[in-house]
C-alpha cells in the first residue's frame, strides 16, 4: 500500500518498473548529498530493499524464459507424429 507521498512501505508490492524507478531516485538523492547521516542510512536501506525486489522480478522473468526455451527445445527434439 502506498503512503501519502506515493512510496510503498514494502518494495515487494511494487512491480519491476516502479521498484527500478524508485531505486534510481534513491541513488540520485544519495549522490546529490546534503542529507543527514540518518537520512542517508535510511535511503541506503530503502535502496537495498528496492534492489532486492528488482532482482526477484528479474529472477522470475529469467525462470520463465528458461522454461519456455526448454519446452521449445523439448518439442523440437521429439519425433514428428506419424500420419
Amino acid at each position: 500500500m502506498a503512503d501519502d507521498d506515493g512510496v510503498h512501505d514494502d518494495p515487494a508490492e511494487l512491480g519491476y518498473e516502479a521498484a527500478r524507478d524508485e531505486l534510481a531516485e534513491v541513488v540520485r538523492r544519495l549522490e546529490t548529498g546534503g542529507l543527514s547521516l540518518e537520512d542517508s542510512l535510511a535511503l541506503w536501506e530503502r535502496g537495498e530493499q528496492l534492489a532486492a525486489a528488482c532482482e526477484r522480478h528479474l529472477a522470475g522473468a529469467r525462470e520463465r524464459i528458461e522454461s519456455m526455451i526448454a519446452t521449445r527445445e523439448q518439442r523440437a527434439a521429439e519425433p514428428p507424429p506419424v500420419a
